[in-house]
């Protein structure tokens, strides 16, 4: 029918947590492969209500062929005491699982960790029990393959729904996760921080101020980045090595702002700061020009100038402006005593003899360019006379 659109389909699992659970039904559960797709098809039917999750149970009324919906009910095998220590235990132990729960997120690592420890949070063969009123002996039949699609939607929007089908809620996850945080104290005693230290108030106001310590000598090289402990919440669409990434442009970054000279200008435009980061990573030029919605021709350009001779270079190489006489009579002198073949010719702030270009910046310092094709490219560091640019050491 024309000007109709097309309906997406119905996906079960829109989290990586939520997958999990659809590809643990559908691959170890060990399932019966032939009912699975006719509940996927009464779940995308919206035939399930009254979906509730409790403490290792799942209740819903599924309609079917009769006129009265039938009654699923599935128990999940829940967690022996000792599994639960064995998985409290490792969680508790890494704060970034804890962190990551917290912020409703479920850590491909730790549901990786819980599986190693004997406490795997995902359905396993065995784990799974329903019981529906319909006719069908099938296990599952259509009705309980519907339910088990439609818990991903609440493992989607809570991943402690997998520690309560295991038998624990959210609140006595978090409780017995806090105390194993807490310090050691005999029964039935509550433990007082330690006082925080401090200073009398009259003492510190009548206390003489100390000279400051010597400013600490500027590194030499710019140190490594931290390394996470954990990846970002999966819904960022981060990653470590991201972070990583940027931690260490930022730690580069802070090293240039400590070796410039006075008066340097720190600021960067968006321009700057994009020649900068291609500078540094050529590698990343393509993405970067079409995240920034930049030719990336024209940020190459840049990024080779800003590498050759900082922001003074990318400035000279997409400016033209019209500079005083003197600078520029200077420089054509130097250059007819070069022995370059030609005669020097001057435009605007350009000096051009064959294949070398000198451009004068308004920085009041010159920098060298040598033919690229049919354009020019930057070559080396600038200078305040035009001499040591025609002449490179």
């Amino acid at each position: 029918m024309p000007g109709a659109t097309k309906r997406k389909r119905r996906t079960f699992g829109n989290t990586w947590w939520g997958k999990a659970w659809v590809e643990a039904l559908e691959d170890r559960a060990k399932l019966d492969p032939n009912r699975l797709p006719r509940g996927r098809t009464y779940a995308r039917k919206g035939t399930v209500s009254d979906l509730a999750v409790d403490t290792g149970e799942v209740t819903a009324r599924v309609q079917g062929s009769r006129a009265l919906p039938y009654r699923v009910t599935i128990h999940m095998r829940a967690f022996t005491g000792e599994q639960w220590e064995s998985l409290l235990g490792m969680v508790g132990a890494r704060l970034g699982h804890v962190a990551a729960l917290l912020d409703g997120e479920l850590p491909g690592e730790l549901a990786e960790d819980a599986r190693a420890a004997g406490a795997d949070l995902l359905p396993g063969p065995g784990d799974l029990r329903p019981k529906c009123s319909c006719p069908d002996s099938a296990n599952p039949c259509k009705h309980v393959a519907a339910v088990y699609y439609l818990v991903a939607d609440e493992v989607d929007a809570d991943p402690f729904v997998l520690f309560l089908l295991r038998g624990r809620p959210r609140e006595a996850v978090l409780a017995e996760l806090r105390s194993r945080r807490a310090p050691a104290s005999a029964p039935g005693k509550r433990v007082r921080a330690p006082a925080a230290p401090g200073v009398d108030p009259k003492r510190a106001y009548t206390r003489r101020i100390a000279a400051l310590p010597p400013r600490p000598a500027v590194p030499g090289t710019v140190g490594p980045p931290a390394v996470l402990d954990l990846d970002p919440p999966h819904r960022t669409g981060w990653s470590g090595d991201t972070f990583a990434e940027l931690a260490a442009d930022a730690a580069a970054r802070a090293w240039e702002l400590l070796v410039m000279g006075p008066g340097e200008e720190t600021e960067l435009s968006f321009e700057e700061a994009l020649a900068r980061r291609a500078a540094g990573r050529p590698d990343t030029i393509a993405e970067l020009a079409e995240a920034a919605q930049v030719p990336a021709r024209e940020l190459a350009a840049w990024a080779q100038a800003w590498g050759e001779a900082g922001r003074g270079g990318m400035a000279v190489a997409r400016e033209v402006w019209r500079p005083g006489q003197a600078p520029l009579v200077r420089a054509k002198a130097d250059l007819a005593e070069s022995g370059l073949p030609g005669e020097p010719k001057t435009w605007r702030n350009r000096i051009t003899q064959g294949d070398l270009q000198l451009r004068y910046g308004r920085d009041e310092r010159w920098y060298r360019f040598v033919r690229d094709g049919e354009g020019w490219r930057v070559d080396g560091p600038s200078s305040a006379r035009p001499a040591d640019v025609i002449y490179p050491p």
